[in-house]
């Protein structure tokens, strides 16, 4: 009997060594200290045995072990969301492109039906040579929606709220019948891949009266936030003036209709802007969903019966709308169609395109909706943090002023304050002013701008047309070479006369000592395809008495949206406007800047929307090239208008001043963009748009053959896939190549000059090719890289290549960038001689 109590005794020591049942008091305690600190160190765990008695019959070690069970527990919590999240998203995006195949399986048998019946018409009218039967031959074959695709009902009693609900019912069923059926014939738009972290699927109209452009996605918020997002048309469309809802009807179904007047801006200086007089119906489907729909109303319809103000034309929006459906676990998916007819017929015709072209609707409206929405979830979510102290919702806000103040400069609407001033003789730039109080009190402005004296803004402003320039390449070049445009030419008298107010444009200083800017970076969307940013001008002169000082600070608010080569119709645009080092969150602002749209030919052929490669020719923009081998390059247009304008304030008695300097400021502006457009224009000599090379370099062809071939018998291995042998595919690849690749001339100071980069090797620099140009090797790297590099520079000559460990350089920008290794290695020509040094930095990171 001893033995057996000897041995559960031992049995009980051994349980209790490696098993602790903690009371609710104990566990309380522990967690209130893990609340606090998640990893305590022994000397904290000693300490909280002492303060907290009941823990005291408790070992450290035992202590240390609850610790890692509960960060273990906390970790498997949290990745178990995680993947419950994704699951959900990918369910409900697995949902979502089922029903866009049914959709789309609809469009093929449609399709195959129209074209077998057009095959029998076609026979059975081939004996026939008559006009007419050719013409019923035609018509017959036409998708119905073609044949009326904007039906009146002037038979309607609208002005009783029965007729205005049976309006409503038959423009749902419009809407729905695009969202989700085939009564538009919806192209893929090239570039919006589908997946669970994209922005969604979206489509352009083909063959359609006006233009329309159709949108699904996937969106963490409830539908009833997603419609009240959507239906504040202010809010998220950059191009809404105004939306006034003139008055809302209750149905008998739950739902509302509105009656509802908008203005939105012009683009360019160039066209009058439009409006819209719509009726929008809100209500719930069978099923659940949220729909909101809206069409526009004729004066038959219940619409106005006077014509449009003067400086606007009357457009007309086809029924449109969003379908909302919740999903399971949370979210929304989301069917968004926009189809507009803007009146092409009443702008100049080299501006067409931009009227009838459903890519641009669909990046100004239908994809900037979506991205608006998922702003709004992540920064819900708490996904997006603060940047610099302030809310996202408040850097938000700064961008949506610094666009509606730059639209209001270009379009100068008279309601708002804005008269023209008479010109000097030449009429490339127009100037407006403004001297009303309105002016100076709106969102985006207060009195501190108002001069003291009296006086107002003056907006002097121009249009061009470009052949052949990248919106996106233009658009960054002049964000990252403001000396190459900012000729601040300004007479010295206007610039004294403006000294006292912060937002003056600066003067030239004698000498001609550009000005270096350093970028401080606020916030990005979602998809990075727009960023907000403080610039810094450094040792800006406001007046000839500052140029004996050391000259002051000048600091802009930046807005650069469009940059991404590789979105189709988007309109690039960089508006800035200048402010104080305060920065405070009701800042005025008054806008300057440039707005570049493509000009994209309108046609109904899918090879129109085809993809352009920049690495085929290895020019300076994706949307400026083409794959070698499809049309000819004369069939290939690429044109858009630049919009320029600039605001400045006056005093009245310095008002003829102040508009002969801004005259001969934005005509410097214009005389500089001109010049870099022509300098990164591609070259049209020859049948590949590529960059004309620098005195010795080499094509694009043969330098990637020189790089690839030295790094095979350097290093021993191939850079790239074996079944890219060919040029073409060599260079593709080699463009395409995720690692930062990027060449210099051969110096063993380190201060060589980069001739070369692939598309990484850009991006990682922050550069463009006509840029790369100008960055020096050890402007981007550091000391300790710069000593690394001139101790293997040996190494590199006699043996050919040099494995560099990891480190940290920095991009044109300023901006630091972490690598974990690079290699750098000989290239040598034809003629086994050197030709210059290339480098691959392998996994790098902006820090």
């Amino acid at each position: 009997m001893a033995l057996v109590i000897h041995k559960d005794t031992s049995n009980k020591q051994m349980d209790s060594s490696k098993y602790v049942r903690y009371t609710p008091e104990q566990v309380e305690a522990l967690e209130r200290v893990y609340a606090e600190c998640p990893k305590p160190s022994s000397l904290r765990r000693q300490q909280l045995i002492r303060e907290c008695p009941i823990l005291s019959n408790i070992e450290p070690k035992q202590i240390k072990v609850w610790f890692q069970n509960r960060r273990c527990r906390e970790k498997q919590r949290k990745e178990s969301s995680r993947l419950q999240s994704v699951n959900r998203k990918l369910s409900a995006m697995n949902k979502l492109l089922m029903e866009e195949n049914d959709r789309l399986q609809k469009q093929v048998s449609h399709l195959v039906y129209e074209n077998g019946f057009m095959r029998q018409q076609l026979h059975s009218a081939s004996g026939t040579t008559t006009d007419n039967s050719c013409e019923s031959v035609v018509m017959s074959g036409q998708p119905q929606q073609q044949q009326n695709p904007n039906p009146q009902h002037p038979n309607r009693d609208v002005n009783n709220p029965a007729g205005l609900l049976a309006v409503a019912e038959e423009t749902l069923a419009e809407f729905l019948s695009k969202a989700t059926g085939t009564a538009v014939d919806w192209v893929q738009m090239i570039g919006m891949k589908p997946g669970p972290d994209s922005i969604g699927i979206v489509a352009v109209s083909r063959n359609c009266s006006g233009v329309a452009a159709r949108a699904c996605g996937l969106v963490s918020l409830e539908p009833t936030k997603v419609a009240e997002i959507l239906k504040d048309r202010l809010s998220w469309y950059r191009d809404c003036r105004c939306l006034n809802v003139l008055s809302v009807i209750p149905t008998g179904n739950g739902g509302t209709i509105e009656l509802i007047y908008m203005q939105t801006y012009a683009p360019t200086t160039l066209a009058a802007a439009r409006d819209f007089w719509t009726m929008r119906y809100t209500t719930s489907l069978e099923d659940g969903s949220l729909v909101v729909c809206e069409r526009s109303l004729s004066s038959s319809s219940g619409g106005p019966a006077g014509p449009p103000p003067s400086t606007f034309v009357r457009a007309e929006m086809l029924p449109s709308g969003y379908l909302i459906r919740a999903c399971e676990g949370g979210g929304s998916i989301i069917h968004i169609v926009d189809h507009i007819d803007l009146d092409v017929w009443s702008v100049p015709e080299v501006l067409r395109p931009l009227y009838e072209s459903s890519k641009i609707l669909a990046q100004k409206i239908t994809i900037a909706a979506l991205r608006h929405i998922r702003q709004i979830a992540q920064e819900t979510n708490g996904e997006i943090q603060c940047t610099g102290g302030r809310q996202p919702a408040v850097l938000r806000t700064f961008s949506q002023k610094l666009c509606r103040g730059f639209n209001d400069a270009v379009n100068g609407f008279a309601d708002d304050g804005w008269s023209p001033m008479g010109s000097d003789g030449v009429e490339d730039v127009t100037i407006l002013i403004n001297t009303s109080a309105n002016k100076f009190s709106g969102s985006q402005y207060n009195t501190s701008l108002y001069p003291s004296f009296g006086g107002g803004v003056m907006c002097a402003k121009a249009s061009m047309l470009l052949q052949n320039v990248p919106p996106a390449l233009l658009v960054r070049f002049l964000r990252e070479h403001r000396s190459e445009w900012a000729d601040y030419g300004v007479d010295a008298y206007s610039a004294a006369s403006l000294k006292a107010s912060p937002y003056a444009v600066p003067c030239a200083r004698p000498g001609g000592f550009p000005s270096s800017q350093v970028i401080l970076p606020l916030a990005t969307t979602v998809e990075h395809e727009e960023f907000l940013e403080v610039v810094r001008l450094e040792g800006l002169a406001f007046s000839p008495e500052d140029v004996a000082l050391a000259g002051r600070d000048m600091y802009l608010l930046q807005l650069c949206s469009g940059v991404d080569e590789n979105a189709v119709g988007a309109c690039a645009q960089l508006v800035f406007a200048p402010i104080d080092e305060s920065f405070a969150d009701d800042a005025p602002l008054l806008p300057s800047g440039f707005r570049v749209i493509p000009l994209d030919p309108k046609t109904d052929e899918p090879t129109a929307a085809r993809t352009l490669d920049l690495a085929s020719t290895l020019e300076v923009g994706a949307n400026a090239a083409r794959s070698a081998g499809e049309t000819d390059l004369s069939n290939y247009n690429l044109r858009s208008v630049l919009t320029i304008a600039f605001q400045f304030t006056f005093e009245n008695h310095l008002q003829e001043n102040v508009a002969a300097m801004a005259r001969q400021y934005v005509r410097s502006v214009v005389g500089s963009v001109q010049r870099v457009a022509m300098a990164i224009s591609p070259s049209r000599l020859s049948s590949n748009m590529g960059l004309k090379p620098l005195p010795g370099s080499p094509e694009a062809l043969t330098l990637a053959r020189w790089i690839c071939r030295s790094y095979r018998v350097h290093v021993g291995a191939e850079l790239l896939q074996a079944d890219s042998q060919s040029g073409d595919a060599m260079l593709k690849q080699l463009w395409h190549h995720s690692d930062a690749i990027m060449c210099c001339s051969v110096k063993t100071n380190a201060s060589a000059v980069f001739t070369f980069a692939n598309q990484a090797g850009l991006d990682m620099l922050e550069t463009t090719l006509v840029g790369l140009q100008d960055i020096m090797l050890d402007k981007i790297l550091d000391e300790a890289g710069r000593k690394i590099l001139c101790s293997e520079f040996p190494k590199i000559m006699q043996q050919g290549f040099a494995n560099l460990p990891s480190g940290i350089c920095v991009s044109s920008m300023g901006r630091p960038i972490s690598y974990e290794q690079a290699v750098a290695w000989k290239v040598l020509n034809d003629d086994d001689s050197n030709h210059c040094l290339a480098f691959m930095f392998i996994n790098w990171s902006f820090v």
